[in-house]
């Protein structure tokens, strides 16, 4: 069959500066790369991920996109025309990895942070303490206290269990399977050393990564993989994952190749098998069903850990929400639409779900308007990618959020998007030995406290220009934040008012 489909990208060698050392055909694991005499590439094989460019000791390596040219066409442009070639050939779903790449608005791009004057003087961040710590779990709707024999006071409300952060940052759920085990090590580590949490995903969590447990979040997901005691008495809190942003109301696959034996005996299913997590919890019809497995886990951890619920943004995220919230839920995860995952169907990835600034704000004024936004905690998720992204979460209604495509960036992700064939040329989402070596875990950590400590110092920097000393008091805050380009419908929903007001 005539292959329509031209290539993405062109690999380009200046055969001047080549040293013909063959590092490059070594080092691409996508076989784009051959030597006969000289280096030639095999430009259809190429997926821009620059392992290439990165270890040639004479630089001499350069990708372009390929210079073939479509004719300019508004509604059949050139990646809707080879998704026609590709399915035409194989007939077939095509699949993706990392995040939605459409030109959807950002709206964090679109939200500009206030900062204080005369009235409400800032604060200078190096000089006076700033508060970053953040408590995630159920909190009380009033506290009881009573008169001790010395005159003192002692508290009586009984507080749900919560788990301290020391910034309001948490590495997203990445499943052992999708990631490899020297990626999860790092998380575990640099979650550790900033005293905040790392999220092991559905695929179970390694028993080398036991040790770490009071600085993990573990899944229970639809497919059950790797739950047992062991696994829920480890963690710091449990979540039940109910959906994912990169592929709302669908389930999971994790091909029977990436299968290893430590990823069977983790997830207790059979080696080399697929692992298949059904759309819908089996046990999940309703908000009671729900309510019977967060108590059921609670139970299981005798009420001593959180127990939260994680949802895609839909349209009735708001709804939903309350619902999770009143059935027992001590956090709620949301994660929009561009939220990354190691594998999704495109077409769900790209036109499934809603943006999470305005899941976020939905949520958060539902629970107020009802009155229990205090009886749970909100994680936001879904394409955080810098420090501002952050408080401008916080500020509509967010406890804290979830990084994932940002961690795996600082891990040296380049974005090309094939997480799904198990190919990974940084040794980041596959689970071939000569290529997760790739990844250090000590280096890794290091990188990823680094991005951390980074965001945080930022985060006390703009708090101070705000004139407040504690991420607490921005919470919920959007009156410190104001719209530019958006609608008044987009700003009603957001809460924000325009920039001059």
């Amino acid at each position: 069959m005539l292959n329509f489909l031209p290539s993405d990208f062109s690999v380009l060698i200046e055969p001047e500066s080549c040293i013909k050392c063959r590092r490059c055909v070594r080092e691409c694991s996508f076989e784009a790369l051959v030597f006969r005499d000289r280096v030639v590439p095999d430009h259809s094989r190429c997926v821009a991920c620059h392992r290439c460019v990165a270890v040639c000791p004479s630089g001499a390596i350069t990708v372009v996109r390929n210079r073939l040219a479509f004719r300019q066409n508004a509604n059949w442009d050139e990646e809707i025309i080879k998704n026609v070639y590709k399915q035409a050939r194989v007939g077939g779903k095509l699949l993706t990895g990392t995040g939605n790449d459409k030109p959807y608005p950002i709206y964090w791009d679109h939200l500009l942070i206030d900062a204080a004057q005369v009235t409400n003087p800032s604060i200078d961040p190096l000089r006076e303490p700033m508060e970053l710590r953040t408590y995630l779990g159920r909190k009380p709707s009033r506290l009881d206290f009573y008169h001790d024999a010395g005159g003192g006071f002692k508290l009586t409300t009984v507080l749900e269990p919560q788990i301290k952060l020391e910034t309001p940052i948490i590495f997203a759920g990445m499943s052992y399977g999708a990631v490899s085990l020297n990626v999860h090590r790092a998380l575990a580590a640099a979650a550790r050393r900033a005293g905040t949490l790392m999220n092991s995903g559905e695929g179970g969590l390694h028993e080398s990564l036991y040790s770490f447990g009071e600085n993990v979040i573990v899944q229970v997901a639809s497919g059950r993989f790797g739950i047992n005691r062991a696994y829920l008495e480890r963690a710091a809190a449990v979540e039940i994952k109910i959906g994912q942003g990169a592929k709302p109301g669908i389930g999971g696959h994790l091909p029977g190749e990436k299968v290893t034996g430590e990823i069977s005996k983790t997830r207790m299913i059979p080696e080399g098998t697929d692992a298949l997590s059904p759309a819908p919890h089996h046990d999940i019809y309703s908000i009671e069903d729900l309510r019977q497995l967060i108590y059921a886990i609670k139970e299981a951890v005798r009420y001593q850990k959180p127990v939260g619920v994680k949802i895609s943004a839909v349209h009735n995220v708001a709804a939903i929400s309350s619902g999770v919230v009143r059935a027992g839920a001590d956090f709620v995860t949301i994660d929009g639409f561009r939220g990354g995952t190691g594998a999704t169907p495109t077409i769900i990835r790209d036109h499934v779900g809603i943006p999470i600034e305005m899941a976020l704000a939905a949520v958060d004024d539902r629970l107020r308007q009802e009155g229990i936004r205090h009886q749970a905690s909100l994680i936001a998720s879904g394409s955080i990618r810098s420090s501002a992204d952050v408080l401008k979460a916080v500020a509509l209604g967010a406890d804290a959020v979830a990084i994932g495509t940002a961690a795996l960036i600082a891990l040296g992700c380049q974005m090309c998007q094939k997480c799904y064939t198990g190919r990974c040329a940084w040794g980041i989402t596959t689970q071939r030995v000569d290529l997760t070596d790739r990844v250090d875990p000590e280096e890794g950590a290091e990188r990823l406290y680094n991005l951390l400590r980074a965001w945080s110092l930022e985060i006390k920097e703009i708090l101070g220009a705000l004139g407040l000393n504690s991420i607490e008091s921005l919470r919920g805050s959007r009156e410190r934040l104001r719209a530019v380009g958006l609608t008044g419908t987009e700003m009603e929903i957001l809460g924000v008012k325009p920039a001059g007001r």
